[in-house]
This record gives C-alpha cells, structure tokens and sequence, in this order.
C-alpha cells in the first residue's frame, strides 16, 4: 500500500506550507493524480483522514482529479489516448510512444482559512 507513503509526503508538503503562511485551517485539498500512479482512491483517501486527525487538516475535503494516461508518437505526433497499457500510435501504430499525461501526482490546490 503505497498510498500512505503518498500521504505522508503530501502531509510534509502541507505541513510546510501551514507553517510559512500561518495557516489556521485546511478546508480543501486537491491533488492531481494520473492513470500510470496505480493509486487507489478509497485507499488514499482513508489514508489522509488518518494523518488529518488532530490536525489543522482535520475535515478538510479531498478532491482527486484523475489525469488519463495520454501518449504522443515520436514518428507522426499524434497525441492519443492509452488503453491498457498499448503504447502503439492509434494513426502509424508505431511503437515510438513518449507519455505526456497520466504520471501526476501532486497537490494542484489548497483551499484555507488564515
């Protein structure tokens, strides 16, 4: 499970930016999270209301926006989607596949009260 490992590091990140700007309370945490992550939204969810206990996070709502797994062909640059993992361009069908969506995992938005 992964997913603690995410929080806890989201959790420092938070922690920090608390700090720098005095925040009294977190009310919304929004996290970018992409397709190729494997992260599991009930998992992490429940993970961050464990490490939100006794916290100024303590209640805040966790909004995940799933970022699709996205490929660009190096041959004929065409951006396309990737299903089940098939890095073949949809256009060509070659195989000369760069991601350029689906790898995100950070906080996009805290939402506060100072």
């Amino acid at each position: 499970m992964h997913e603690m490992a995410i929080v806890d590091s989201l959790f420092q990140i938070i922690n920090v930016k608390v700090k720098e700007h005095q925040i009294r309370k977190v009310l919304k945490v929004k996290l970018k999270v992409g397709e190729m992550t494997a992260v599991e939204d009930l998992t992490l969810t429940a993970c961050f209301e464990a490490y939100a206990q006794n916290t100024v996070v303590e209640g805040a709502e966790l909004v995940i926006e799933r970022v699709p797994l996205q490929g660009k062909c190096r041959q004929c640059t065409s951006v396309f989607r990737v299903s089940n993992y098939n890095f073949q361009c949809p256009q060509c069908e070659s195989r000369f596949v760069e991601i350029v969506a689906g790898r995100e995992l950070y906080i996009e938005d805290l939402e506060v009260e100072k």
